[in-house]
């Protein structure tokens, strides 16, 4: 008797709707849809963008592990946008009435090729369409943004870009966040200390692809007079040509440093007990490469 109690419960669990307990606005609707790889395995944190027919962006989100999204949105009609690293974006429309739900259903991602590497050889920084910038926190609240107007690097491109290495020269002085005083107090003995340690130097000889775009490159940071092994995550941008047709490869990369690691321990706290400097730095490099001549 209890089995069949049990049994007629479970089956009526599985006739009722995920989407039964969610409540929407008389004048709304829910749409959904689930995002598979070209193996019919879910795709999760794929990025889903809904735009309606004025182009105005509604909503947007990341899959769940199961590679479900899932918006309550105002009735009417919209297109939908569906990207993830290493996979072709998918574009689709969809119809929302008052108190319906609109399902895609089960939207296929194709594998995206790869973009081209640039070739083996000797290449270098090119600091007119380049920048390293970073931000912190100040006083938990805000962010400061700044840069470093002064750089040089050169790579050494390898037949397998596992095997390649990197060299970037940053001129300490240089940086920069648009207040005189500020840059004063980052370049003296409290942060930089310039004087002593006028330049900061990256040299990377550890190149591991992630998949898609996305690599790694891992090396020796030496900054302040102290040298920590950090890992850059990076994007390839792929390869262009310049006004006079030179050959140009582009990358993005980031990294989080933590002034203690390399003995920048300047602090202030303010009264409620809140740091005016924050511990931590974001690195931030948009870089354009060319062959060295």
């Amino acid at each position: 008797m209890f089995g069949r109690r049990l049994g007629n419960r479970t089956n009526r669990v599985q006739r009722t709707s995920p989407l039964a307990g969610l409540t929407v606005p008389p004048s709304a609707g829910v749409l959904s849809c689930r995002v598979l790889d070209p193996v019919n395995e879910p795709v999760k944190d794929a990025e889903l963008a809904v735009s309606d027919a004025m182009g105005r962006k509604v909503v947007s989100g990341g899959t769940d592990p199961f590679g479900s999204f899932v918006a309550t949105v105002p009735a009417g009609d919209y297109r939908l946008a569906v990207s993830a690293e290493g996979y072709a974006p998918f574009h689709g429309g969809a119809t929302v009435a008052e108190s319906g739900h609109a399902s895609l259903g089960d939207v296929m991602l194709q594998v995206s090729p790869p973009p081209q590497l640039p070739a083996p050889g000797e290449w270098e920084i090119e600091p007119t369409h380049s920048s390293i910038a970073f931000t912190a926190r100040h006083i938990g609240l805000a962010r400061i943004h700044g840069r470093f107007n002064t750089f040089a690097g050169a790579l050494r491109l390898a037949d397998r870009i596992e095997e390649s290495a990197m060299h970037v020269v940053i001129d300490a002085s240089s940086i920069d966040t648009n207040v005189r005083m500020r840059d004063d107090h980052l370049r003296s003995a409290d942060f930089l200390d310039v004087d002593h340690f006028p330049t900061l130097e990256f040299y990377g000889d550890r190149f591991t692809h992630k998949g898609g775009s996305r690599w790694t490159i891992t090396g020796a940071l030496t900054l302040h007079g102290v040298t920590r092994t950090v890992t850059l995550d990076a994007e390839y941008l792929g390869l262009g040509n310049g006004m006079e047709g030179e050959t140009r490869a582009a990358c993005r990369a980031t990294v989080e440093l933590h002034r203690d690691d390399f003995t920048v321990s300047w602090q202030t706290m303010l009264a409620r007990g809140i740091a005016v400097v924050g511990s931590s730095v974001r690195i931030e490099l948009d870089v354009q490469i060319v062959p060295k001549n």
